[in-house]
């Protein structure tokens, strides 16, 4: 009897390392009918609220609701766009500035899909998928982030 396979999570905890990304590329030079692939790193900027400098934010989601709706976007995205792979990763936990908070990452026989799935997937994240971050400032204050 054939076990099925366990299901990667979308989630890292802390920030999405530059190894992490670049063994994830490396991983694809094998597939060949791969002819474009395309990144989206989104990465936590120091804004500055109400005379406040955000020093980092923490990431936290109802994972297995997270989960589902990050599987709707990629099937989604799989049925519109012609895709050969496609990656989400998102951070759980603290996650300072200048750091990697979300990586998409996808692969398509030609270019123009990429880009348009790669658009496509990042809006639907941002709109549907249930993780909050909470902005924390150089203070230790906080605020909720709001997604824009």
């Amino acid at each position: 009897m054939e076990t099925a396979k366990p299901k990667k999570s979308s989630f890292v905890t802390g920030a999405i390392s530059a190894a992490f990304i670049g063994d994830s590329i490396a991983k694809h030079q094998s597939k060949t009918s791969i002819g474009a692939h395309n990144i989206f790193l989104g990465q936590v900027r120091a804004d500055e609220i109400d005379g406040k400098i955000v020093a980092g934010i923490e990431y936290s989601a109802y994972e297995s609701m997270a989960e589902a709706v990050l599987h709707e976007i990629r099937e989604a995205a799989f049925e519109t766009f012609e895709l050969t792979c496609l990656h989400i990763y998102h951070s759980l936990g603290y996650v300072k500035t200048g750091e990697i908070c979300l990586f998409v990452f996808v692969s398509a026989p030609r270019r123009k899909a990429t880009f348009e799935a790669l658009k496509f997937l990042v809006e639907a994240i941002k709109e549907k998928a249930p993780v909050f971050g909470k902005e924390i400032f150089e203070d230790e204050s906080y605020t909720w982030k709001k997604n824009t």
